[in-house]
């Protein structure tokens, strides 16, 4: 029943926090689109999906694991725009009920236009229910989802309540409509390529001298390419997820690798380091602005390890150290797109191993000479010239003095050969999981159990101080909140109010990390022997409010729960099964406890503990 989930989401989402302006996102590049309109219908779908794919790119950087996506809504005979919106970040509002709230009695009988085919990892159906209880008459859809488990079921549904859907490619085949394909595909690279290879999209990003050089012969690298093109490098970083060097950079340079672009993303700083022949102090290990992991060969430098360890850096031993393994890695957290900022030496191997699929090179006018200055990419074992590999789809643009020259290793890829018939998709990718079928595993919100995730949209009312109640956001605004509630002292109330009103329970997880470093002393007591019944309650609450969410969790009986985080090793599996898996547990001591009051009606089952 879609719509009564709508009414309820609708009620509690209400009283979250909005996302933030547009203006976070302002200052980062987007599709240089050309927004043209003609009198014919189809010259207007083209320039509508064209700001769909544009008003997408906004959620660059902010979304992951989502895609990137953004929702028009147009007056169907006008084609006046009246309402847009695009996913800010995990656990927000979707990009159609955001633009269906903004558009008011005017989406009535009107058209949207999605970059992409909604995804519905939650269960409730929220972007369909949008735009079906909008009164919106057509939907243009500019890709159908990559993810075999979410391929065809919004459309599907959005046509089995009546609205038009009209894909491209399928639908519209025009050649009018090449160019919005275009955009709608290059907006979602990251997603493509994750779907389509089992890794992070991944960038390249050097600046080289006129003549191949990214130091001279004694290492100094400051600056090979100008300022302008700096600012167009923290850009870049702050649409990824990660950002990878190696150790050679960590002694050379001692770089920051924070994005400093103005937006409240920070993508985490990875290193690659063999030997674990890295410096006890680097900027990188102080992980106030940003996270650092180092990824090193098992058993290297236990010492420093500990030593590193002991800062907050996360260390992650392979049995052998290899990009594609750091990259699978990568993956199973979650991530998106991966920044890689590495010299000659580690940008080689990873082009090998064919993780590469996009180059940014910044072009400085200077020369430098130098048998032994290094250049930006290293021995690739090639002889001959036409072994060269060529990039595709092939972008110039001057940045301030430098050229930056930009392309594809690989092309995007088109996943449309596979678009199975509404009759032939499955209601789970297999590919997804590793376990077995009475294991049952959930992370990120792609998983299709991912509405039990802590961090799924989903508000909470729970009691907070005095006998009042609060709305929480999301489980894990309650959760990280709750480090400082009830500290008797005006900071750790004032804490708990920027927690609470944080825009993504992703930044309420950042910042609630975070200030818990700042402040240990603000810090409940017996944090760590009451954070287990604080979870309880939250997902309690959680479980008990949404009738869907209650029933998904029922359905799951019989199968265990893991939470299949790599790197949380309290809440989630381990990368290796070596974690406590407490939230799996949490949540299957709750679905014993409701199947319990359903065996016997007698009791009743309270979100109080």
């Amino acid at each position: 029943m879609p719509h009564l989930h709508l009414h309820l989401h609708l009620r509690l989402s209400s009283l979250s926090p909005p996302p933030p302006p547009t203006s976070l996102r302002s200052n980062l590049p987007s599709p240089r689109l050309t927004i043209t309109c003609s009198a014919t219908s189809a010259s207007h779908d083209v320039s509508l999906l064209l700001r769909a794919a544009d008003v997408a790119d906004r959620s660059a950087g902010l979304s992951s694991p989502h895609p990137n996506f953004g929702c028009v809504i147009a007056r169907k005979d006008s084609h006046e725009v009246v309402g847009e919106g695009f996913l800010y970040a995990q656990g927000t509002k979707c990009a159609e009920l955001q633009a269906v709230e903004a558009a008011g009695e005017l989406a009535t009988g009107g058209v949207a236009y999605l970059n992409l085919e909604p995804g519905d990892c939650y269960g409730d159906h929220t972007a369909v229910s949008a735009l079906v209880q909008a009164g919106i008459s057509r939907v243009v859809v500019g890709l159908r989802h990559p993810l075999h488990h979410l391929r065809g079921k919004a459309i599907q549904s959005l046509r089995s309540e009546g609205t038009q859907v009209h894909v491209l490619g399928e639908d519209l085949k025009s050649r009018l409509y090449e160019e919005a394909l275009k955009s709608c595909l290059t907006v979602n690279a990251p997603l493509l390529y994750r779907a389509a290879f089992r890794v992070p999209f991944s960038v390249l990003k050097y600046a080289m001298t006129l003549d191949g050089k990214i130091a001279a012969s004694s290492g100094h690298a400051s600056w090979v390419s100008s300022k302008l093109s700096r600012g167009r490098v923290f850009e870049l970083r702050g649409r990824s997820d990660a950002i990878v060097v190696g150790g050679n950079t960590v002694r050379r340079d001692d770089p920051q690798l924070t994005a400093r672009h103005g937006g409240s993303h920070v993508p985490v700083r990875i290193v690659m380091s063999q030997t674990f022949d890295l410096p006890e102090e680097a900027k990188l290990w102080n992980i106030l602005e940003a996270y650092t992991i180092v990824a090193t060969q098992r058993g290297a430098r236990k010492d420093l390890q500990k030593k590193l360890a002991a800062k907050g850096v996360e260390v992650v031993e392979f049995d052998i150290l290899n990009p594609r393994d750091v990259m699978a890695y990568c993956y199973d957290r979650g991530y998106l797109s991966v920044l890689w900022e590495c010299g000659g030496g580690l940008a080689a191997p990873a082009i090998s191993a064919g993780v590469i699929h996009k180059v940014y090179a910044f072009v400085a006018p200077k020369i430098i000479g130098g048998v032994n200055a290094p250049s930006p990419v290293g021995e690739l074992g090639m002889v001959q010239m036409s072994q060269a590999l060529n990039l595709v789809d092939v972008s110039f643009e001057q940045i301030g003095p430098d050229m930056l020259i930009s392309g594809y290793l690989q092309p995007i890829p088109d996943l449309s050969p596979t678009i199975p018939s509404a009759d032939e998709i499955p209601s789970i990718d297999p590919a997804l999981s590793p376990y077995e079928t009475n294991i049952i595993s959930f992370y990120k919100t792609w998983d299709p159990f991912g509405a039990f995730s802590n961090f799924s949209p989903h508000p909470i009312e729970m009691p907070y101080e005095n006998g009042k109640h609060a709305v929480w956001p999301s489980v894990e605004h309650y959760y990280q909140a709750h480090k400082f509630v009830g500290v008797d002292s005006p900071i750790a109330r004032e804490l708990v109010e920027k927690i609470m009103t944080a825009n993504s329970p992703e930044e309420a997880a950042r910042m609630g990390r975070r200030l818990q470093r700042e402040h240990p002393k603000l810090v409940c007591t017996d944090w760590e022997n009451t954070k287990i019944d604080v979870m309880y309650r939250a997902l309690k609450c959680k479980f008990l409010t949404y009738p869907h969410l209650n029933a998904m969790l029922r359905s799951t009986a019989g199968s265990v729960l893991v939470e299949a985080s790599p790197h949380d090793l309290f809440w989630g599996g381990g990368r290796e099964g070596e974690g406590l898996n407490y939230l799996g547990r949490l949540l299957m001591q709750l679905r014993s406890e409701i199947l319990e009051q359903e065996a016997s009606p007698k009791l009743t089952l309270t979100q109080s503990t």
